[in-house]
């Protein structure tokens, strides 16, 4: 008797910083959502897509819940909330390494009575021994009955298995929502735009990150086949701006070195990266700014 194929929808949430899109990088098996070790990297909600012989999971990589401060800090809320209605399961991550504080417990008492399937999923493992993990263990079971709760290093790829196996014992029999070779959601012109701003959380620093917006302003093949991409990096003030460009420009052109490579892995193709620096003053508590970089209701 065949195998009845399944699908489903599980939104992905957790404080920023726990490790949301490196556990879905890591169940896709390759590059989706961008990385860094700066709070709130992910700012809007990504559909993530896992199919194989008897199953497509449409994860819903989403920003960190956080307290906001600005309305671009509303929105990644409003869309992190947003991925809690009409889901087969939700994947509540933790970070082993950090002690449970107030924004773990607020988003614990936002999905408790969830009517879908809640995992805890305890990540980063690899950074503490058996004993302080059983007692983590302990103390979140204690607060909710969850489903299941999965240790995991989503770094090293340890017991990620099991994560996929819990979920496909609960997801139901369903159709493919999406072609086989479907992996996002998301346009090209969005994911370049991301690739170059991961390349500035890793070479920026103080208060740079959080003030800045990437916008894939023209993508065209050109007669050498080669992919000419003029993308725009926004920030708030012109120190921002120095900092982004650095000293005869060497932090811009480390920033388009690394993102090029990647995009050409992404694109399969040549790239010429064409990236200029503007200042657009607060552009994160200007709503129709914020339409225009795609921070918008959807």
């Amino acid at each position: 008797m065949e195998q009845e194929f399944k699908s489903g929808f599980v939104s992905v949430v957790g404080r920023p910083n726990v490790g949301k899109s490196t556990l879905i990088n890591r169940i896709l098996g390759q590059k989706v959502t961008i990385v860094s070790d700066k709070a709130q990297t992910t700012r809007n909600k990504i559909l993530c897509i896992h199919t194989d012989a008897d199953s497509q999971i449409v994860f819903l990589d989403t920003p960190g819940i956080h307290k906001p401060k600005h309305k671009l800090g509303r929105f990644m809320d409003e869309a992190a909330y947003g991925s809690l209605k009409d889901i087969d399961a939700v994947l509540f991550l933790v970070a082993a390494d950090e002690k449970r504080g107030p924004g773990d417990m607020f988003i614990l008492h936002k999905i408790k009575d969830i009517h879908a399937p809640v995992f805890l999923v305890i990540n980063k493992i690899d950074k503490l021994d058996k004993e302080k993990l059983l007692k983590i263990m302990a103390d979140y079971s204690s607060l909710c009955d969850f489903a299941a709760i999965i240790p995991v290093s989503a770094l090293k790829g340890e017991n990620v298995s099991a994560v996929m196996g819990e979920l496909k014992k609960i997801l139901p029999p369903g159709p493919k929502y999406f072609p086989d070779d479907m992996i996002t959601d998301r346009p090209e012109r969005l994911l370049v735009a991301e690739i170059v701003r991961e390349k500035l959380l890793q070479l920026t620093r103080e208060e740079v990150p959080h003030a800045l917006a990437v916008y894939t302003e023209e993508m065209a093949k050109r007669e050498n086949n080669k992919v000419y991409i003029r993308v725009t990096v926004y920030v708030e003030r012109d120190s921002q701006k120095r900092i982004v460009i650095g000293k005869n420009g060497s932090v811009l052109k480390e920033i388009g070195r690394l993102a090029r490579t990647e995009i050409e892995r992404l694109l399969g193709s040549s790239v010429f990266l064409d990236i200029w620096v503007k200042v657009k003053t607060d552009w994160r508590n200007k709503a129709s700014v914020l339409s225009e970089f795609g921070y918008k209701d959807e």
